[in-house]
């Protein structure tokens, strides 16, 4: 049996100071303004190349765009006019080309405006859910109907009762079902699920994330030392050696992956501040229907599971010498692939923000300080472009796995996570004013 996490705490001669609100106030404003250069006139957003400009060999791409797309709503919500044209854009995009008018569902690649891959991923469908129920919280018209119809094709296409999961990957007419399943998918189903039930009102979505969790963090991680698996086949048997010859996997690596493990633990923190949330506020002032009838109260091992994903994830995967996390580890901790990506290091500092307010344990405040000097120092480029998405571990630029700055959800929310509440979720939380609180 795996020996429980160590309990990491920073070394007492690392005490950086963290950064304060204004800071992260004009850092959130940086980054929107330089994912804006990603709008392509034609639609859509493009894949942007390390020198910030769109990459047209990459084509159009759904999570990308569908990632834009959210953090364009919460620019609305920061009261930011131009966002406001960017959103737009954004669901014109996911309801106009992205669609398959005859199937249903959205395509993952484009290529001059026609379907480059007609494979319907869940890991993309649950960006297009984000996206819509956050502009649809934004206001912006076509997003309510984008979100019925997102929510539709989750519910016939993805959403497995029978194991409480999401299913991976259907062909283009959703005929055949890959046998392949995964966490990944599903981490981010959790995270789309609760901004829908933020958005409609709807606790069956709240439910579905809780069940998701329950399977994969409670019944799994737990019983594989905190380190979450990643990889099944239909009937949701591990597979510990998936994609081993391919470590460096994009989106589905080989072994443990410890920015994983920090993500699913601030999901945790968040669910249960929804349900203690949805018990506090007896009825949706969109359905009129008590959201949290069914439970008192949230279960008892989401935030010690928090914990230990934390720690699992900090003692294997961060660097005390140079910093950075290690992007896997092989399932006894050894790391594999050492390169550094910039979502790993927002994940922590939005955990470690969590895991302080919630416990009000001083080693995490400490750590979210050691993360945030590591991303100032490392990653933040103060040009305009962004965060870097890969370096080495002495700092330097890669490109062993990611290519370009084409992902900006995770350094965007970086900057609000940590200065919002844990629920309701972000788009619901800034439309009530709650930035600050």
């Amino acid at each position: 049996m795996t020996a429980p996490p160590a309990r990491p705490v920073p070394a007492d001669d690392v005490r950086p100071v963290p950064p304060d609100d204004a800071w992260l106030a004009a850092e959130t404003r940086r980054l929107l303004d330089g994912a804006a250069r990603s709008a392509v006139p034609a639609g859509g957003f493009a894949w942007l190349d390390g020198d910030g400009r769109p990459d047209p060999s990459r084509g159009l791409q759904l999570w990308v765009n569908a990632r834009m797309t959210h953090v364009f709503s919460l620019g609305v919500l920061l009261g930011r006019e131009g966002d406001a044209a960017l959103v737009d854009h954004g669901v014109a995009a996911l309801a106009g080309p992205f669609r398959d008018p005859v199937h249903d569902g959205w395509f993952s690649r484009l290529d001059g405006g026609s379907p480059a891959s007609t494979t319907k991923a869940a890991y993309e469908h649950m960006f297009v859910l984000l996206a819509a129920s956050s502009a649809t919280v934004a206001g912006r018209p076509g997003a309510a109907e984008l979100l019925d119809d997102a929510c539709a094709v989750v519910d016939a296409r993805f959403w497995d009762p029978e194991a409480g999961r999401v299913v991976e990957e259907w062909n283009q007419d959703w005929t055949v079902l890959d046998g392949y399943r995964g966490a990944n998918a599903n981490m981010h189903a959790v995270e789309a699920f609760l901004a829908v039930a933020d958005a409609t009102g709807d606790r069956r979505w709240r439910d579905r994330a809780e069940s998701i969790v329950t399977g994969l963090v409670h019944e799994g991680a737990r019983h594989s030392g905190w380190r979450v698996p990643e990889h099944f086949d239909s009937a949701w048997r591990m597979l510990p050696d998936y994609n081993r010859d391919r470590p460096d996997h994009p989106f589905r690596p080989y072994g443990a992956t410890p920015g994983h493990g920090l993500e699913w633990a601030r999901l945790l923190l968040h669910l249960d501040a929804a349900v203690r949330r949805a018990t506090a506020t007896p009825a949706s002032p969109v359905s009129g229907e008590p959201v949290g009838r069914g439970r008192s109260e949230p279960p008892s091992w989401l935030v010690p599971a928090a914990v230990e994903l934390f720690d699992r994830a900090v003692a294997e995967g961060w660097d005390a010498d140079r910093g950075g996390f290690v992007y896997t580890t092989d399932w006894d901790g050894t790391p594999v692939v050492t390169e550094r990506f910039h979502w790993v290091v927002a994940e922590a500092v939005d955990t470690a923000a969590a895991l302080a307010r919630v416990t009000g344990e001083d080693r995490f405040a400490r750590w979210y300080a050691v993360f945030w000097d590591y991303a100032r120092r490392v990653l933040v480029e103060p040009a305009g472009l962004g965060w870097l998405h890969e370096v080495d571990a002495d700092g330097r630029v890669a490109c062993r796995t990611w290519e370009g700055r084409p992902d900006w959800y995770h350094a965007v929310q970086a900057t609000l996570i940590p200065r919002l509440p844990l629920a309701p979720t972000l788009a619901t939380a800034l439309r009530d004013g709650l930035l600050g609180a």
